[in-house]
């Protein structure tokens, strides 16, 4: 049996790392759709009581830890979140989950009563 030699063991790592890459290189590019997680919610297009509202994957995963989603009414973000049993808030109804980002849209178009959305202000990154 032939000994493990720092060089096997470099010639071994370099090896691997060489099929990973031709592995990755020889995968399919994905696309935004094919990027949607498995459970994840689906995108939605409507208008719901005379507004637009619109959710999606985010790109970058939010601030949040896990998915991110993006939901906007009347073309403004409308701040949302998963909760730790699945249903989801937004900053206009706060305390009542409901199952999807796409009802936590309804519910806040119908909580501001035609009144306009106004964007969250995001806090500076800490250096």
């Amino acid at each position: 049996m032939p000994t493990l030699t720092r060089r096997r063991a470099l010639t071994a790592a370099a090896a691997l790392t060489a099929a990973a890459a031709a592995h990755t290189a020889a995968a399919p590019a994905a696309t935004a759709a094919d990027h949607q997680h498995p459970g994840s919610p689906e995108p939605f297009d409507e208008v719901y009581k005379g507004r637009r509202i619109q959710g999606r994957p985010a790109s970058g995963g939010g601030h949040h830890h896990g998915m991110g989603y993006t939901v906007l009414v009347d073309g403004v973000e409308l701040h949302v979140m998963q909760n730790a049993d699945s249903t989801w808030i937004s900053v206009v109804s706060h305390y009542a989950p409901v199952p999807t980002p796409h009802a936590a849209a309804r519910a806040a178009v119908d909580e501001l009563q035609g009144a306009r959305l106004v964007p969250l202000p995001m806090p500076m990154p800490a250096n």
